[in-house]
């Protein structure tokens, strides 16, 4: 698979960055406002306007900063993308093998969509909005999975197997458990999902010996 930079998806170049920090601390103040707006009305029912109030800057404080709400958009899905690197490399930096660092990162991951819930919203919303940069920020976040799996397969801490498949599918079960355990139910037990996300993992479906099969 060939890694699209999300950085080269947009429409348009995003306005010079903010020359002063009070310039920059508006713009984030921004981005935490649409962050809100839009993680709980949804893209369509979000509006600059609200956005703006939320922030308590003025309409015309937007234009500033942004050409436009899909430019905010674009701007929260790379936010969403450096703050989820950013913890799930923290969570395993000590983990001392590749499957460790999956039952880590899984934890890991959960509690942050928990944390994050807007945050985690905007970029399932931007599928719609913004395809592209949807689409980038999957193969992005994939390439770097397949590329870790790559290095744990030479090194013989997994089996061997189709790196970017494998990468895919892991996303699928972590991106599912993610919904429905941290984000639709806010307060249900992480770990025990977790820890069962896991076992699917490490060891899949099949039958093993001593442990007999149960519902769920």
């Amino acid at each position: 698979m060939t890694e699209t930079p999300m950085s080269n998806v947009h429409a348009a170049e995003p306005l010079p960055a903010p020359k002063t920090q009070r310039g920059e601390r508006t713009r984030q103040k921004i981005l935490d406002a649409a962050e809100r707006e839009i993680g709980a009305r949804g893209f369509s029912d979000a509006s600059i306007a609200t956005i703006t109030a939320e922030a308590a800057v003025a309409q015309g404080t937007f234009y500033l900063y942004f050409r436009s709400k899909e430019e905010v958009l674009r701007e929260l899905v790379l936010r969403m993308g450096r703050r989820l690197r950013h913890h799930l490399t923290r969570a395993v930096m000590d983990a001392p093998d590749r499957m460790e660092a999956e039952r880590l990162g899984i934890r890991a991951f959960l509690q942050f969509v928990r944390d994050n819930p807007n945050l985690y919203r905007v970029v399932a919303e931007s599928q719609f909005v913004d395809p592209a940069v949807h689409r980038a920020y999957y193969e992005e976040f994939a390439a770097g999975y397949s590329e870790g799996l790559r290095t744990a397969e030479a090194r013989g801490e997994i089996s061997p197997g189709n790196a970017e498949v494998r990468a895919w599918a892991l996303m699928g079960v972590t991106d599912m458990v993610g919904r429905r355990f941290a984000l639709y139910d806010p307060n249900g037990a992480l770990d025990a999902a977790a820890e069962a996300a896991y076992d699917f993992v490490a060891h899949g479906m099949a039958p093993r010996a001593g442990k007999p099969g149960r519902r769920g």
